[in-house]
Formats: C-alpha cells, structure tokens, sequence
C-alpha cells in the first residue's frame, strides 16, 4: 500500500527576541535559526521513518532545496514534487525568552497547486493507495473527491482548522485524523467529554474512522467496527512541535503495514512520545527501530 501525501512544505525562521514587537517599534534578534517545517512534510518525513512508502506531492520554490534535501534523505519518494518560480512556504516566528512565540506564515508555493498538476498526479494511484491532505495547502477539496473518484483511500489531519474546512468534502474523508480542538469543530458541538465528542464525530462520518487524539489523555478510535483507545507515556518534555505529525505518520504507515487499529495506535503513541524528548520538528521523528526499542521499555509504563 502507497500513500500519497499532497502536503505543505515550509521553510521557518525563528528570530530569539527580548519581547515581542510592537507597532512602530525595532528590535534587534539575538539569533535567527532556519528549519524545515510545514505539516506536509513533518508527515511524509515520519511515514518514511516508520517504514511506509510515501510520495510527497506539493511544490517548492526555487529556494526549497533543502526541504527537497530532508525529504530524500528521510526516503520519501519525490516524483511528483514541484519546484515553482516563486518563493517556498514559509514562517517568521518570534521567540521570547519564555518559550512562548508569535508566528506569520506565507503559504507561497503551497499556495499555488492546480487542479491539472493534481490530476496529472493522482493518475499513477488506485484502490491500493491512501491520498493524505493537511489544511495548509489549495485544491485540498479537489484533491479529496478526485481521490475518492479513483477508488482511493483518504485521510484528513483537519490542521490548521478554520471556517473553509467545513466547505471540504468531508463525506469522500476515509480516516479523519485530529485533535480535540478539530474534533469539536468538524463536529460542532460543545462538549468536554472526549467520548461524547468522538459519539457526535462519528454521528456526522458514519462512514469515516475517527482518530482522536486528547493531550494527555491519549487516543481515541472508533470505526464501524472497532472501538479502542490508548494511553500516553510519562516521558520528559522538551518540544511538542511535531508531536501531532509524528503520530499522524506512524498511525498511516503501521495501516499500511497490515496492522491491527490497535498495534496502529500503540506504535503512534509511542513515536509522538519520542518525538516530544527532542527539540525542532522533522530531526525529531524517530525510526521504526527507534520506536521498537522504546516500546519494549516502555511496555509496563503506560498513563491512562
């Protein structure tokens, strides 16, 4: 089984200030780091780590080799990836002294994907293959029905969530992967009780399977025949960034490795475990071997 991800690729700075900027006002940054980021290709990093096979479709500009780099290097296959004559996705993030920060994203290539190049794409999958899709690039809505109109599989991390989402297909979504802040929305209710938020999901996607994962309090599955759940691990926390994008990967890619919902779920969860010991965001995801090792560590260490 092949998974296809049309996914963002950003490229981050992160400026350490004293405070944040104000109107009118300069400020001199004690550091400026570059990374790699974007959701789209945190995931595709953390398929092929897991040992999936996974083709990014997306777009890059001409400054993007070294989200073409990490990519290639990780194993992820990029027959499909566009280089763009523009600028790539980016992010300029302030970083006060607190930890805390303060972000203005420029989609840039991600922005910039037509319904042909989707279709010039999606010709080479089938019944086979999963097409995943984030909220951070255009033509998600198309990519979806197309998808479903070749008989493929589709999974949907509902991240960033907003208004045009509910726009989406959601119907054509096979495996909605999310947190509970998407969960809420996609389902529109109130409710502070995980389960009732996963019993409105799954009133409103009958036919999905519902991932949703609760900080914490870990995982809920539920499906039209299976319902499990799963536990986090008391590790130390150094940097949740890809935390989400870590488990979305690992779940998809122990799915395609034949494995039960449940073995899915405890892969993920110890792998976003991993993850979140780490500082950055696609250095942090680990190995399938990394993960293995964890789990027969961790094995008695659950927290439910």
């Amino acid at each position: 089984m092949r998974i296809l991800n049309l996914g963002s690729l950003n490229i981050d700075k992160v400026y350490s200030v004293p405070h944040f900027v104000s109107a009118g006002e300069t400020i001199l940054s004690g550091q400026m780091e570059t990374f790699t980021g974007g959701k789209g290709l945190n995931q595709s990093v953390a398929i092929a780590r897991a040992g999936g096979e996974v083709y990014h479709a997306g777009a890059i500009g001409t400054d993007g080799k070294m989200l073409s780099d990490l990519l290639e290097s990780a194993g992820v296959h990029l027959d499909y990836l566009q280089t763009l004559d523009t600028v790539s996705g980016h992010a300029v993030i302030q970083l006060n002294p607190a930890g805390q920060n303060c972000i203005i994203v420029c989609s840039g290539s991600n922005g910039l994907l037509t319904e042909s190049y989707i279709d010039t794409v999606l010709e080479d999958f089938g019944p086979d293959d999963i097409l995943l899709v984030q909220n951070e690039t255009n033509c998600v809505a198309y990519a979806l029905r197309e998808a479903k109109n070749r008989g493929m599989r589709t999974a949907f991390n509902a991240s960033p969530i907003d208004d045009k989402i509910l726009s989406y297909p959601l119907d054509k979504v096979d495996y909605f992967i999310i947190n509970e802040v998407e969960g809420k929305a996609l389902s529109n209710c109130s409710f502070d009780d995980y389960e009732d938020v996963l019993t409105a999901l799954r009133g409103r996607f009958p036919n999905a399977a519902i991932v949703l994962t609760v900080g914490k309090d870990g995982v809920l599955y539920e499906d039209s025949a299976v319902r499990a759940s799963h536990g986090i691990y008391d590790v130390p926390v150094v940097d949740t960034t890809a935390a989400g994008d870590t488990f979305c990967g690992f779940f998809l890619a122990s799915l395609s490795r034949g494995l039960p919902v449940e073995e899915c779920l405890r892969m993920a969860s110890l792998a976003s475990s991993l993850a979140v010991g780490k500082k950055g965001a696609a250095n942090s995801i680990p190995t399938w071997d990394d993960v293995i090792s964890f789990g027969e560590s961790e094995r008695e260490k659950i927290l439910y």
